[in-house]
């Protein structure tokens, strides 16, 4: 089994994504990553830009930001976004503790800024997510022990 194979599966389980939409997703994002990429964050979003979208699935390795769409009505699939994250621009995020949610945005490579609001379940995964995206993104600091550890779910 390789690294993304051992990091993803746990790391969608963690985000309570299930088994049969992690099946329906996966083909997509198989081709969008490499066997050693390891994963960060898989989680459900939204698109405040696209309300009537459908569902998104996220994904965030070390190297690709990976987001696909599932249409409401028929569940068809396509791949929304595919980026290295060395060609995002402007990424920013805002956590929200009264909503328990984040909400990421970033600028890709043709120019569009994209918008992604995450859904939690506590006050306390607000907080695992914005850790988890500062250490993507801002990379390691003085203060910074490594790599969190994996998104605690509520009890």
């Amino acid at each position: 089994m390789d690294v993304f194979s051992r990091t993803f599966l746990p790391a969608a389980a963690e985000a309570g994504v299930t088994l049969p939409t992690v099946s329906r997703h996966m083909p997509i994002l198989r081709r969008c990553v490499e066997p050693d990429d390891k994963t960060v964050l898989v989680s459900r979003c939204v698109s405040p830009d696209h309300p009537l979208a459908g569902d998104f699935l996220m994904l965030l390795t070390y190297r690709r930001l990976v987001i696909t769409n599932e249409t409401r009505v028929l569940r068809r699939l396509r791949l929304h976004l595919n980026a290295n994250l060395r060609h995002l621009n402007n990424v920013t995020w805002r956590p929200d503790l009264r909503a328990t949610a984040v909400e990421l945005a970033a600028t890709a490579v043709d120019g569009v800024r994209e918008r992604f609001r995450i859904r939690l379940s506590a006050p306390a995964q607000v907080w695992q997510v914005d850790r988890l995206l500062k250490h993507v993104f801002r990379g390691h600091s003085a203060e910074d022990p490594g790599p969190p550890q994996t998104l605690a779910r509520a009890a």
